[in-house]
């Protein structure tokens, strides 16, 4: 059977993280996985206002020596090739045009996404850097948390139930899976929305 954990005893088990032998409190880097949902942003208030700001520190301590987050977005790789149904099944491919419009598309809303982000984090003062990946965003979050040495990966959940989640997959639970460091699923509210 499992226990349920209230944010209480979340803090106090990274205040009890953060301190090592001599008392010093160590660098908490969280890495949050950020897209365009509700969700992730909701993941990413959560872990600056739990994380950071409720630590209680000592007062003299600025929230920048605490930690930093790293808010990575990961992009899907533009597929360069369509296959049309029907008899031939001819393969089309997209002028260089078209390819070079979705890709300044996608770095676009990268950039919009992440400064969105970028300004939540400044408004609680907490130190962030931004870090965008192409691929398949299940992995790649994995390997950046892996590669970066988080102390914790934070990630929004969309609430999908078990039929489409079969389906369609959910990078969350994936990370709870395969990431190499502690995973924190954050639901939001119904009522929640940025």
């Amino acid at each position: 059977m499992e226990e349920t954990t209230s944010v209480g005893t979340i803090v106090q088990e990274q205040q009890a993280i953060l301190r090592n032998k001599n008392e010093k409190i160590k660098k908490l880097k969280v890495m949050v996985a950020i897209d365009d949902s509700d969700g992730s942003f909701y993941a990413l208030k959560w872990a600056v206002d739990h994380l950071f700001v409720a630590i209680g520190v000592a007062p003299e301590t600025s929230l920048e020596e605490v930690g930093m987050v790293v808010l990575v977005h990961v992009q899907q790789p533009f597929q360069h090739f369509t296959v049309p149904a029907g008899p031939g099944g001819a393969i089309f491919y997209p002028p260089t045009l078209v390819v070079e419009s979705v890709r300044k598309a996608q770095e676009e809303s990268s950039a919009m996404l992440l400064s969105r982000a970028l300004q939540l984090c400044k408004d609680k003062m907490v130190k962030a850097e931004t870090l965008v990946l192409d691929g398949d965003p299940k992995d790649m979050i994995c390997h950046a948390a892996e590669q970066m040495h988080a102390d914790l990966l934070v990630v929004g959940s969309r609430g999908l139930g078990k039929i489409k989640r079969a389906f369609l997959g959910s990078v969350s639970d994936y990370c709870a899976h395969h990431a190499k460091c502690p995973v924190l699923i954050v639901r939001p509210p119904k009522e929640w929305s940025t």
